[in-house]
């Protein structure tokens, strides 16, 4: 692990309660509009993820849970795919497998280019500072903190240079509409100011993959509009990938271009908003869910 060249440590409270994150020394760069991978041919656009018969299963006394069972897809870069499903169908399980907070049973699941399966516990660390964000139902924002603090966080976790900290977390928060609500406290945030928050720590590094867990779960209609309009617009400005794991049809079909369907672990079916046939690994069946 690299060393901190005489930086203070971050707070054990803060260390504990930012797990997500690990001390891996980058240098992010600003906020910059980068050309969007979904603006090219579908031909010519790389994998983001590729799902490969991936399984997840978990042992409760003597009964065996498939969590993912044999999940097989491809997601191109620039892509905004929904994962829907019931409660327990195995979404939040595979986002967990893709974001390298979990490791499969067997199978692969590989994030631009890399399997996650193959790499060392610092390797995924630097994965989820590199390349990818996530934003949960629940905001997560350590109370005690200000906004600005709680939106610095990764680059504290990441070492960035302390000089370029302040600069990068307020465009952060300027970006989701909360420049003005910087030395905040979340108790003092409505739920969609603070989970606007928790957006715009999920971007701080400049994530390559979005993930959304049920990002408006726990916010009203008006709120929760307000946070897909954002994530759909980082998705054609920024080029981000992003896969917005959600129970409700209606929400996913407004703002992802393409559906994945689980249940009891298992993709059953897989349609593309446009009308335009999904691109299937070999082996995989089509076809959407009814």
């Amino acid at each position: 692990m690299p060393q901190s060249h005489g930086k203070a440590p971050v707070a054990g409270r803060t260390r504990r309660a930012a797990g997500w994150y690990s001390r891996v020394v980058i240098v992010p760069p600003a906020f910059v509009m980068t050309a969007n991978p979904a603006n090219s041919s579908p031909e010519s656009r790389p994998d983001a993820v590729v799902s490969e018969n991936l399984c997840r299963y978990y042992a409760m006394g003597q009964t065996l849970i498939r969590a993912v069972d044999g999940v097989s897809f491809h997601i191109q870069a620039g892509e905004f795919t929904a994962l829907l499903g019931s409660s327990g169908s195995g979404k939040s399980s595979l986002l967990n497998l893709i974001a390298g907070l979990d490791r499969p049973s067997s199978g692969a699941v590989v994030v631009e280019g890399r399997n996650l399966a193959q790499l060392s516990r610092e390797e995924l660390a630097q994965h989820r500072l590199h390349t990818v964000g996530m934003v949960f139902q629940s905001f997560n924002l350590i109370p005690s903190m200000t906004l600005i603090e709680n939106v610095e966080l990764p680059l504290r976790f990441a070492e960035a240079d302390r000089g370029m900290r302040d600069g990068l977390t307020r465009q952060a928060l300027d970006r989701v509409g909360l420049g003005a609500r910087a030395t905040h406290r979340p108790s003092e945030l409505s739920g969609g100011e603070q989970q606007r928050a928790a957006l715009a720590r999920a971007l701080i590094n400049q994530p390559r993959l979005l993930l959304a867990d049920e990002p408006t779960g726990n916010l009203d209609s008006r709120n929760g509009a307000e946070i897909m309009n954002l994530i759909r617009e980082f998705n054609e400005s920024l080029g981000m990938t992003v896969i917005l794991v959600t129970h409700e049809r209606a929400l996913a079909e407004r703002y992802a271009k393409r559906l994945l369907f689980l249940a009891d672990g298992k993709l059953t079916g897989d349609q593309q908003i446009n009308g335009l046939p999904p691109t299937q690994p070999s082996g995989q069946p089509s076809g959407a869910q009814p």
